[in-house]
């Protein structure tokens, strides 16, 4: 195995997209195999699309996507940062493996199971934290560029959109997509590489 010594990364996510969950679900994986240091941060689709013209089916999704990341933002305000990642383990395993589109009950559950209180659902329809929500989104954002969606996955201080995956890599494949990553982090003239898109992501 390749040696990785003091890897990090800074993972921005939208816990309603499917592609940043699997790519989420692998940085998990490598933390296993590779031993990283992962930073979790929310971003939002819906702060990123604002005043963009979509279809009338995506801007409705856009509208119900405040909840979710506007819940986990109070609660790091309200009780500590290590709250992000489980209310994104519980949420993210309530829309991406059991379907459940009510992202009311989504909050509900996901809050029951990380043991905060019911009472931060309230949070989903309010705009008392979302100075803090939109900085956190712009913290990442703003290293990428408007053009893009999430995850926003920074290595080692550099950050891409991406990688985006179809299916969560395992174990040692895993790492070994991790350890091309950091190898083309470590290039500063490195940007893009990319194909359009065939495959739905499978959450196995």
């Amino acid at each position: 195995m390749p040696e990785q010594t003091a890897n990090k990364v800074d993972f921005w996510f939208d816990p309603m997209c499917p592609f940043a969950w699997v790519t989420s679900r692998w940085i998990g994986e490598v933390e296993d195999v590779r031993g990283i240091e992962t930073n979790w941060n929310v971003m939002s689709l819906s702060v990123l699309n604002e005043g963009r013209e979509l279809p009338a089916e995506y801007t409705e999704k856009m509208k119900l996507g405040w909840g979710p990341v506007r819940v986990i933002i109070a609660a790091r305000e309200l009780h500590g940062d290590e709250y992000i990642k489980p209310l994104y383990d519980a949420m993210g395993s309530l829309i991406h493996h059991e379907g459940i589109k009510d992202f009311a009950e989504v909050i509900s559950k996901a809050l029951a199971e990380t043991g905060l209180p019911a009472e931060l659902a309230r949070f989903a329809d309010s705009e008392e934290y979302d100075v803090q929500l939109r900085a956190s989104h712009e913290s990442g954002i703003s290293l990428v560029g408007q053009d893009v969606g999430t995850p926003v996955v920074a290595v080692n201080g550099t950050a891409f959109f991406g990688p985006v995956l179809t299916r969560i890599p395992r174990g040692e494949e895993a790492g070994r997509i991790w350890d091309a990553t950091v190898t083309l982090a470590g290039y500063p003239h490195f940007f893009e590489l990319k194909r359009s898109r065939t495959e739905s992501p499978e959450f196995n």
